[in-house]
């Protein structure tokens, strides 16, 4: 419609020409976010941007060392969005929007060389974070009252314009920063030769296994053929070992049956006649142990004769050699039959002594001998004893001889 104005989302629509009421009126009207209706030719619409915008400062600036820093700074600022901020903006902008960026840069230059100078160079490299905080606090009342607000401000390079100082700050780090790059570089390095390494060892081990597998495989294939190459030869000489071993037991029965054949034809016979001549010698052999019996005994017979013979002298010898004697017979008769006795052991002693002289000079010779005898009539040491029996059991002592 004719005379209907809407300000853009980032605009405000200023209305002049009509009179505000109120103690704090305004000389305009202030509309935002929605449309009005302007009378033509009684009323005058501008508008203002709320937009945000960028100022650049670029500034030569002195430290607390006195060492001269081109600082170069961009700022974000806009005009603030309420009523206060929008009406000093419109007072000191709506002529001219476009001065906005240069007064900002000023009034940021400002604030940024009285800020760097109570700084070191060492502090404004390292906390250019709390140099921006600083400038913007410091800059936050002159912005308000000219209707701007600031978003950002970011330091965007520094420079010492060919002095050298910040490079031979940076030298320490750089020089620890390249011996940590030396240090990674030769740490990647040596893993990329152990890795390499590693890869050829598996490399290695890999064709070493291939091979001993490849050799494996053609130790069997040649295993194999060789056992084909041989099942022939074996096979004649399995069915030649099966003919050797059926001739090897044709010939052990053979030698059996020739075995059997010896002893029927040899061995027993042999045997029946040893057995025959042993049978003929022990039967001689008694025959002749019989005959020696024998002849042993017809000695004993021939001696038992040659002393029964002579027996009688010895008899008489005896009682030749006690007829002198002087006998006292106590105990009566017993004591004279147990002198009698004794006298009898005796002979039978010498006639036991006799039979066995006798013997010996017979079996020497082969013929009995006679025994030696006393001549008859001589007198015996007997015969000169005298026997008296001295107690009553037939006990004798020789006594004293008596003259005659």
């Amino acid at each position: 419609m004719f005379g209907y104005r809407v300000p853009a989302p980032n605009e405000a629509l200023l209305i002049s020409g009509r009179k505000q009421r109120g103690a704090e009126a305004l000389p305009f009207k202030i509309v935002t976010g929605h449309g009005v209706f302007v009378v033509p030719v009684f009323a005058k619409a501008t508008r203002l941007t709320l937009a945000m915008q960028e100022a650049e400062v670029v500034e030569d600036c002195f430290t607390k060392q006195g060492i001269t820093l081109n600082v170069h700074a961009v700022i974000a600022f806009k005009v603030g969005d309420d009523r206060e901020s929008i009406a000093a903006a419109a007072r000191r902008f709506q002529g001219d929007q476009t001065q906005m960026p240069t007064l900002v840069g000023r009034i940021f230059s400002g604030h940024l060389r009285s800020i760097i100078g109570s700084m070191t160079v060492e502090s404004i490299i390292r906390e250019q974070q709390t140099l921006a905080d600083a400038i913007v606090d410091a800059s936050k009342t002159e912005m308000a009252r000219i209707g701007l607000s600031v978003d950002s401000l970011q330091i965007s390079s520094i420079d010492d314009k060919g002095v050298g100082y910040i490079r031979a700050l940076a030298a320490p780090h750089q020089a620890k920063v390249n011996q940590d790059a030396n240090v990674a570089q030769a740490a990647a390095d040596q893993a990329s030769a152990m890795a390499q390494q590693e890869s050829m060892r598996y490399q290695a081990e890999y064709a070493r296994e291939t091979a001993i597998a490849r050799a494996r495989y053609q130790a069997e294939i040649d295993q194999a053929q060789q056992t084909a190459a041989q099942a022939g030869p074996l096979a004649a000489a399995r069915a030649q070992q099966e003919v050797l071993v059926e001739r090897a037991v044709v010939a052990q029965r053979n030698a059996e049956l020739r075995e059997a054949e010896l002893q029927a034809e040899v061995v027993r016979p042999a045997q029946a006649e040893a057995e025959r001549i042993t049978t003929l010698a022990r039967a001689q052999a008694d025959a002749t142990k019989l005959s020696a019996e024998a002849a042993a005994a017809q000695d004993r017979i021939a001696l038992d004769q040659l002393v029964i013979q002579q027996l009688p002298e010895l008899v008489r010898a005896a009682a030749d050699g006690l007829r002198g004697a002087n006998l006292t017979v106590l105990d009566g008769a017993e004591g004279m039959n147990s002198a009698v006795a004794s006298l009898i052991g005796q002979g039978m002693a010498v006639l036991e002594s006799l039979r066995s002289g006798v013997r010996s000079t017979s079996s020497a010779s082969g013929t009995p001998a006679a025994a030696p005898f006393d001549a008859p009539g001589a007198p015996s040491a007997a015969g000169r004893a005298e026997v008296v029996p001295v107690n009553g059991a037939g006990d004798a002592t020789p006594a004293p001889r008596r003259p005659r």
